[in-house]
Parts: structure tokens; sequence; C-alpha cells
């Protein structure tokens, strides 16, 4: 299975270029064609982070002739234990300079488009019509169903990966691939899981060199589309778990109910569900400054930690009390060591994950509870800078 490219004239290589690749051009099912393929080649790379960085150095080091990266962050410290594309060097630099700078470095044959921006409704059709083959290296679901969506709209193939703690996965989607054989990221999931059922990386934890092995196998997909080669993983699902050191491959089929793709739609609201409450969008909360206040004055409050232990043993709120989130809510029914009249403040690492225990706490009649907007990082950045962030 070999996709189209957008241009038909292959270009060709320089003498530089002979010796570079020669190790590719001696493989039969390569050779100068294709390598040409290569250099003609556009793949946009959406995210240049842990699948983002291994995938855009190999392609770079194929020999892909325009790598497109688009991210909206700056390089973080926390980001350099697997985004290898980074460097100290450029910490607080926005992501796609500084994969710019290191994909210029190992390769200056290579074009290298940065867009510098959240990928969006109003961009993402215009910019995936620009490139041939579209990479995902995003963590968030809104974000994956966005990319198949207008990937299907555009017409164009669409290599995923996703990891988790010690596992990953990776696949291919393709709507409109050769011989009825297309499917797309819905055939996988018709339906986001619920929110707590798919945490970040920055929440649930990521070993770092995972990223290297699923990236691997995203950017061996990538080449194989542009040169025809092998068997796809169109159609299969690999399931890599880094701690048994297994790979599974499951098989994907067309979903019974299949939603016909017509136009992009509202993906956060599609990935947060469909019921709303009266209090879902409204949270009471409090904010770090007059939390200091409130513990520097002695009140009457009761401080939750409802991050995991590994987070707590990192760097904590002092007068906190650890409540993992997940084992709060299931006791929360039947808890009676709280008193639903006093004051309760909730905290997690950025805000998302307290926001969700108060909206239960209020169902269950707590009066006076409140969520620490932009939770323990909020603290470190506001309050006590010397708290290592992570």
């Amino acid at each position: 299975m070999q996709i189209p490219l957008i241009s038909s004239d292959l270009p060709e290589l320089s003498a530089e270029e002979y010796t570079r690749y020669s190790r590719h051009i001696l493989l039969p099912n390569v050779g100068m064609e294709g390598q040409r393929r290569l250099k003609a080649a556009r793949v946009l790379v959406i995210g240049a982070g842990g699948l983002g960085s291994p995938t855009l150095l190999y392609l770079a080091a194929a020999g892909i002739g325009t790598l497109g990266v688009i991210d909206f962050d700056k390089v973080d410290m926390s980001n350099l234990q697997r985004q290898i594309i980074h460097r100290m060097s450029t910490v607080d630099t926005p992501k796609t300079a500084s994969a710019q700078l290191a994909i210029q470095d190992l390769n200056p044959h290579v074009n290298v488009r940065v867009h510098e921006e959240a990928l969006t409704n109003d961009n993402a059709i215009a910019l995936f019509n620009e490139y041939d083959i579209i990479l995902d290296g995003t963590d968030n679901f809104a974000t994956r169903y966005l990319v198949n969506d207008a990937c299907v709209l555009a017409n164009k193939p669409y290599v995923w990966g996703a990891i988790y703690r010690f596992e990953g996965q990776s696949s291919v989607f393709w709507e409109q691939a050769p011989e009825g054989c297309g499917l797309n990221y819905r055939d996988l999931y018709p339906v986001p899981p619920p929110p707590e059922m798919a945490p970040s990386c920055s929440e649930g934890g990521v070993f770092g060199v995972l990223c290297a092995s699923i990236a691997s196998i995203m950017s061996t997909e990538v080449l194989k589309l542009i040169l025809g080669v092998g068997n796809s993983l169109l159609g299969r699902l690999a399931v890599y778990d880094a701690l048994d050191m297994t790979y599974r491959f499951l098989s994907i089929r067309k979903a019974q109910e299949r939603k016909h793709i017509t136009e992009l739609e509202d993906y956060q609201y599609f990935c947060r569900g469909s019921i709303v409450d009266d209090i879902q969008d409204v949270v009471p909360s409090i904010n770090v400054h007059e939390l200091q206040k409130r513990l520097e004055q002695g009140a009457n409050i009761t401080l939750i930690d409802v991050r995991e232990q590994n987070e707590w043993d990192l760097v904590k709120i002092p007068q906190a009390s650890l409540k993992p989130k997940a084992n709060f809510l299931q006791s929360l029914p039947s808890m009676k060591t709280l008193n639903k009249d006093e004051e309760i403040i909730v905290y997690c690492k950025a805000g998302k994950r307290s926001d969700d225990v108060v909206k239960e706490m209020l169902k269950h009649g707590y009066r006076q509870v409140f969520s620490l907007e932009g939770g323990i990082l909020e603290w470190i950045d506001k309050i006590d800078t010397s708290l290592p962030k992570y």
C-alpha cells in the first residue's frame, strides 16, 4: 500500500545525499527511487513531545524532504526525561523552534516547517492539505478525534500512537485507503472513554524509553506507506507492554454503526460527554493566595490532596492529608470522617482532579468545599518557589 504524493516529480539526490542515505539505497525495497520518494514526501508531525520527538529525528534521518511540526507549548525541564529532541539549552523556548534546531543539525537537507500554534477546527483541514501523511503524537482524546476527522475530510492517512505508564499502542487509519479497506480512529474508539479513565502522562506518569518504542513503530509505518513496502498496520492495533516485553496485534474492523464524517465538531464537548448537570460547570474555588492567608491565620480548614502517592512523595502542601481521587470518591457515599458543614479545600496537580472531587462532594451534601485553582503547580509558582515542580 503506497500513498500518493502531492508532487509527482521526484527530486534528484545530491552527491552528499548519496553518501548519507547509502544504507537505504542498498536495500532492494528502497533503492534510488524509494529514497527520492522519501525526499519528495511531506509529513506533518502533531506535537513535539514524547512521541513526536523520536519520530521527528528518525524521519529526518531517513531523508523525509519536508517535515512539518505543530506545537504551541514550550520546553519544560520535566520534558527532558523522554522528549529527546530537546536540550537543556532550549528549555523555556518554543518546542517547534527547539525541534527545528535539532533536525537541521541532524540533516540540513530537510525542509522544516514550523507551525507554532494549537491545532484547531479552523486550521486543521487546510494544514493537512499541505502534507502527504499526518502523524499524531498528542496525548488527549479531543485532539485525536479532531485529527481523525480532519484526515477523513482531507483524505490523508493518519499514523497514530499513544502511551501511558509502561504500555503503548499504535495503528494506521486511512478512511479512503485502496481496495475498500479504509478505517478511521472512530472504528477503534467509537466514543471516548470517561475523562477519569484516560489521565494524561503528566498525571499518571510515563516510562521515558517507552516513547522510543512506540515512536519507532510510528516512524516505520510512515516510511512504509511512502515507499509502498510491507504490510501496513491499517486494520491492526499494535499493543506493547514494556514490563512484560510483549507485543500483541489485535484486529480492527469497521464499527457496526459508523459515524459519517461530514464536518468537524466540538471535540472538547464530545470528549467530556453529553450529560451536563446543574453544577458541572460551576465549581467553587479558592486561589493560592487565599489559601496561604487562611493557613497563616490558623483557620479551621481541612486541606485534602487527591493526587497519587508517588506525586505526594515528590511534593506536598503543608497541613494537607493525602486521599487519592479514586479511593476518595469510592468511599465518599459512606464517609463519616468529614463534617459536611466544615470548610474543606481540595487540591491536585493542576486543578482538574480536584474539580471533579468537589463536584461529587457537592452532590453528597458538602456545603463549604472548594477546589484550589491551578493546584500545587500554582502554589509552587506563586507561593513557595523552593518546592520542586513535576
